[in-house]
């Protein structure tokens, strides 16, 4: 947040006085992270909080919530951007100044490396909200090549106006970029199945169990940083309440142990189906 503050004001300056409304656009964008990046903080620290009465599945979605934010601030960013891009491109301004191309080529390295560590741990901790915000710094760092881009062209060409175009194309990716880091959030909150990898590695450990001889459904959902699980364990049909149940803890204790991601796993028993004539 500090680092998009910084960047926010260094680029806002320099496309005021360097009349470059492309730089002053990545600046707003800039200034819409440092706002997105308060909203996956305090997303984050609530989604930390144990569970308790009010909330027995733990505040979890606290997480994709903050996601969802996140890309509001973007679709506010990319509406204004455009709005602003088309009325300068209908008014005549002078050139943007040179040196506005050297503070963008600093930016641009600078953001595309934090998008990239960010995204690293968005992914180790299996945090949508944290991904979202690695895709908003990634985002900005698109934005500053559309401006390199447009201020390049318009001092190559003597078009003020290149600057302004760049502003407005930016402004469209922005807004796709919305739609892909809200998309995965909103489907988080509707509870959609998440990654199917996840299902396989459970079923895969719980059909070498002792006991389980079969494994039928297995619903997951994914709650903040941890995943949910409703599985289904086949047991032979002689087994005993208390054998069933002992194979139950089983699965539950083991599924757990190798995948620390998986917070909980509801097991249901099921009698073996007895095989009738032929």
């Amino acid at each position: 947040m500090l680092v998009n503050f910084v960047l926010a004001l260094i680029k806002m300056s320099a496309g005021l006085w360097g009349h470059s409304f492309a730089l002053m656009a990545d600046g707003l964008e800039s200034l819409s992270d440092v706002l997105s990046g308060v909203a996956v903080y305090y997303g984050l620290k609530i989604a930390l909080r144990p569970a308790d009465k009010d909330h027995p599945y733990g505040h979890g979605k606290a997480e994709p919530i903050a996601a969802v934010i996140v890309g509001l601030f973007l679709v506010a960013a990319a509406v204004g951007i455009s709005a602003e891009s088309i009325h300068e491109i209908r008014s005549p301004h002078p050139l943007p100044a040179p040196y506005t191309l050297v503070i963008l080529t600093g930016v641009l390295l600078l953001k595309f490396f934090l998008s990239k560590h960010v995204a690293r741990i968005g992914e180790s901790i299996h945090s949508t909200a944290v991904s979202a915000d690695a895709g908003h710094h990634l985002t900005d760092a698109i934005t500053s090549a559309f401006a390199f881009l447009g201020i390049s062209i318009a001092l190559l060409k003597s078009w003020p106006a290149a600057d302004d175009w760049a502003a407005l194309c930016a402004s469209v990716v922005i807004l796709y970029n919305a739609y892909r880091q809200m998309r995965p959030a909103v489907l988080e909150l509707a509870d959609a199945a998440p990654d199917p990898t996840i299902e396989s590695k459970i079923r895969e450990i719980a059909s070498h169990i002792p006991g389980v001889i079969g494994l039928e459904k297995c619903a997951i959902r994914k709650m903040g940083f941890s995943y949910y699980a409703d599985l289904h364990v086949v047991v032979r049909g002689d087994r005993s309440v208390r054998e069933g149940h002992r194979i139950a803890h089983t699965v539950k204790n083991i599924v757990r142990s190798r995948l620390p991601e998986v917070a909980e796993v509801l097991v249901h028993i099921e009698p073996e189906e007895e095989l009738g004539p032929s």
